[in-house]
């Protein structure tokens, strides 16, 4: 089922997929391993499998589940909202299948009072199958990497040659300088720090050359949050105010 999100930037949660696999430093303290552990451990079938434990905690085994059952959620949708897709998962992770991809495409494409935001690891994947079966963009679908540091800034290579009707970067966890980033079609950035028990630090001169490379290129800004071991406690204010900018769009 989809569920209302307590995260800033969005609605609530859509996941046909869940399972996933490490990819880069930023998965290191991913949340979505914490909450699959905790349904797992529940007896949510949906969920069996997907983690194990070990020192650090829950850790993902790997499987990918693509669930039949959920892809007709957001038909019982009628408000329109905006729906993180794959909040559980990658929805472009080397095992879910590409038919199963095309029919959570033609989905968002029949729910167009809906703006559904996609976010990936896997930028590159992206971009080649959505420029074979997806070469016109829908509208209503937001597509966006996530960039940690600056080890994996290539991904907004990937994302600006996808086809896409807003393009955005989650700079979260943010655990370390990006330098210059070309923002050039980029319509939104997201910043923020990692959080739970094992969080790793965001400077704050992290934060602010983003927001200042954000300035420059007119590209909307939010702030998620400092983060750290108590996220309500460090809060979200950045220069004495919040960030909540959102990309341009029509309902």
């Amino acid at each position: 089922m989809a569920q209302n999100s307590a995260i800033e930037w969005t609605d609530l949660t859509w996941n046909p997929v869940v399972g996933c696999s490490i990819a880069s430093s930023g998965c290191k303290n991913c949340y979505a391993m914490r909450m699959a552990a905790r349904l797992q451990a529940m007896g949510h079938e949906k969920y069996q499998n997907l983690t194990s434990g070990s020192k650090r905690g829950a850790v993902w085994t790997g499987a990918v589940r693509s669930h039949e059952p959920s892809l007709s959620i957001p038909y019982s949708w009628k408000k329109p909202r905006r729906v993180f897709v794959n909040s559980m998962s990658d929805l472009f992770h080397p095992d879910v299948d590409i038919d199963f991809i095309e029919r959570i495409w033609h989905v968002m494409g029949n729910t167009p009072q809906h703006h559904y935001q996609i976010l990936t690891k896997r930028p590159e994947r992206m971009q080649l199958l959505l420029n074979t079966i997806a070469p016109t963009p829908l509208k209503n679908v937001w597509l966006g990497t996530s960039i940690e540091d600056r080890n994996v800034i290539d991904r907004i290579d990937f994302l600006k040659k996808t086809p896409a009707s807003v393009r955005f970067i989650s700079f979260e966890p943010l655990i370390g300088d990006v330098g210059l980033v070309d923002l050039t079609g980029i319509h939104w950035a997201i910043v923020g720090g990692e959080s739970g028990p094992h969080a790793r630090p965001m400077h704050q001169e992290w934060v602010e050359a983003i927001l200042d490379q954000c300035l420059d290129h007119g590209t909307a800004f939010f702030f998620k949050q400092w983060g750290g071991v108590n996220k309500k406690r460090t809060g979200r204010i950045l220069r004495g105010q919040t960030f909540d900018e959102m990309p341009e769009y029509i309902f």
